[in-house]
């Protein structure tokens, strides 16, 4: 009988005698933790007096608990690395819970610290207590109640082990204000092995021989990707594969810039908003590589009729995904960087002829020039969001992060900026969550703070976390906001016109009686210019499409953050659409 070798690991390192606030945030610094996100209270107050005394690492005081999560959100999408939020117990924990859904739901690797009350009152309604453990349990890759003080390098070389490998998620790590006070002689880990978690799985020679085969046979072949490609940092070996064999490249909103979008390739992103030519080439596919993908009901409509000629080969490094949504012939367990680099290496080493794709090519060519995403020339002086949008990617060369709240303008933004490398585009996409565009842009500029990172927002969206422009000020996170200000809830007044017979439910955002139509101005509230002024953050309002251009650029040269407010008639509908449970041969093209 075979035996596995001894598996031997680094010796830990014994840490001189200190309290286990001060153990916690020793292993946030020994994991390469630069920043965290952290609101303090009662039941945290030990670990805030532990960051104050260390300094290896920058705490940013949020505004809010939601906005701080949403922060590290955007700097862990921003650079693949962990994001670290902290918060009291009690309510400051239940404000991180949409966070962390979000992040689960986007695969975006994030720890969470919530201070506990001591452990002599938890299950007993103590004053600020709530069972954060219990809650976040369907939200969480792992949720962590700290019980003995000594536990804690333990836990915490286990959690970012757990966010960051395999498929990458969000970690809670729940500690009573007891044990944060409890002084020990630490004993921190080096390594960290899971009994029965294996994150790296590697697709056999022979399944990826197969899939080598059906691609050396499709006369209409599609990649179809997704986060999964940006999370393994595998745009490189998606980029040669398909070059390599000629295959155009569609991507979901979570793959957004995996693929250069202004390659001959590409076909940008498709689902319910997407491209038409993504949308048809998906659908008349016949074979469809999806790699790093879930299959999401955006994407597929009526699941059923998805992709409905097409063999499937679905490899993705999380099983549970496999035939979860949509049932496929080839569903393949592995981490995608290795499965795309091996198919590459195999084709290599076989000499991989690349088939005859021309007719293929020309007829999905032919969709794009046909169907770009357009809009129509505004009448008179009115701004349209899609020209706010591309006149921002014009001026800035498409190289900045854009990050977006929830609605008709993060559709418009995925449509009319051009992305041509990963982690450029942060938005909410699993969950939705509204208010989350400017947090993420501080995340995300604090990351980089030499590149250009702006907030494409709705009026709505920014609002739901606009008090975090006190966090740009104070914290001089020089993050930009373009503001959409439609007065409405864009996306659901679309909705409401298209199958609601345009009967308005609670959408109106500003004043019912002034607003009558895209060119009246009367009853706009709030008025953003003189909040963000109140956080003694510069802005200005546009109104005039003469003006456009020379606010966007103000924005833009503005050495801290910046909110400019660009009025836009609330008429506009995102197009295409395929209306949710529906095909491509539903799809609303104008």
């Amino acid at each position: 009988m075979k035996t596995d070798p001894l598996i031997t690991f680094p010796k830990p390192e014994i840490g001189k005698e200190m309290k286990g606030a001060d153990a916690a945030i020793e292993c946030l610094v020994r994991e390469g933790v630069e920043v965290i996100f952290a609101y303090p209270g009662g039941a945290s107050q030990d670990l805030h007096q532990a960051l104050a005394r260390c300094d290896r690492l920058r705490t940013i005081l949020p505004r809010h608990e939601q906005g701080g999560a949403f922060s590290a959100e955007g700097y862990a999408r921003s650079t693949g690395k962990p994001g670290v939020c902290m918060a009291t117990s009690g309510p400051g924990a239940t404000n991180l819970i949409t966070a962390i859904a979000d992040a689960f739901m986007d695969s975006t690797p994030l720890v969470a610290i919530t201070g506990q009350v001591k452990k002599q009152f938890i299950g007993k309604s103590a004053f600020q207590e709530t069972d954060i453990f219990g809650m976040t349990l369907p939200i969480v890759k792992h949720s962590y109640l700290v019980l003995n003080a000594e536990d804690i390098p333990g836990i915490m070389k286990e959690a970012f082990h757990l966010a960051t490998s395999g498929r990458p998620g969000p970690v809670l790590i729940d500690i009573p204000k007891d044990v944060q006070q409890t002084v020990f002689q630490p004993v921190f880990p080096q390594k960290v092995e899971i009994r029965s978690y294996h994150p790296a799985p590697q697709a056999d020679d022979a399944v990826l021989n197969e899939v080598i085969g059906l691609i050396g046979r499709a006369k209409q072949p599609v990649l179809y990707v997704g986060g999964g490609i940006i999370s393994a940092d595998a745009h490189d070996e998606l980029f040669r594969l398909a070059e390599r064999a000629s295959i155009p490249v569609t991507s979901t909103l979570m793959g957004v810039g995996c693929f250069p979008e202004n390659h001959r390739l590409s076909l940008k992103w498709f689902g319910m908003h997407g491209t038409v030519a993504g949308n048809y080439a998906v659908h008349e596919s016949d074979l469809l590589l999806a790699f790093g993908v879930r299959f999401d009901d955006r994407i597929t409509g009526e699941v059923s009729k998805f992709a409905p000629d097409a063999t499937i080969v679905h490899i993705d490094i999380d099983a549970s995904e496999h035939n979860k949504n949509k049932v496929v012939q080839y569903p393949v367990v592995s981490d995608i960087k290795y499965a795309i680099g091996r198919i590459n290496e195999l084709m290599e080493k076989s000499g991989f002829e690349t088939p005859e794709r021309q007719s293929w090519l020309e007829k999905v060519d032919g969709w794009k020039k046909k169907y770009p995403f357009a809009y129509s020339e505004p009448k008179g002086e009115a701004i349209l969001a899609q020209e706010a949008i591309r006149v921002l990617f014009e001026l800035t060369g498409g190289e900045a992060i854009i990050t977006t709240g929830v609605g008709q303008h993060q559709m418009w933004a995925a449509q009319f900026y051009d992305f041509v490398n990963p982690r450029s585009f942060i938005s909410s996409l699993g969950l939705g969550a509204m208010g989350f565009g400017y947090p993420a842009a501080l995340g995300a500029k604090v990351a980089f703070p030499g590149r250009q990172v702006i907030d494409i927002d709705g009026d709505g969206s920014f609002l739901m976390n606009i008090q975090e422009l006190a966090t740009a000020k104070i914290e001089n996170i020089g993050a930009k906001a373009l503001v959409l200000n439609n007065q409405h809830l864009g996306m659901v007044v679309q909705w409401e016109d298209r199958f609601y017979n345009s009967a308005r439910a609670h959408t109106i955002l500003g004043d019912k009686e002034n607003i009558g139509g895209p060119d009246n101005l009367g009853g706009l509230y709030p008025n953003f210019i003189e909040i963000a002024k109140g956080f003694g953050v510069p802005g200005r309002q546009i109104i005039k499409r003469e003006d456009l251009r020379d606010g966007i650029q103000e924005m833009l040269d503005c050495d801290g953050p910046y909110v400019l407010d660009v009025i836009v008639p609330y008429t506009e509908h995102v197009l295409p659409m395929i209306p949710a449970g529906k095909t491509v041969n539903d799809m609303i093209i104008e």
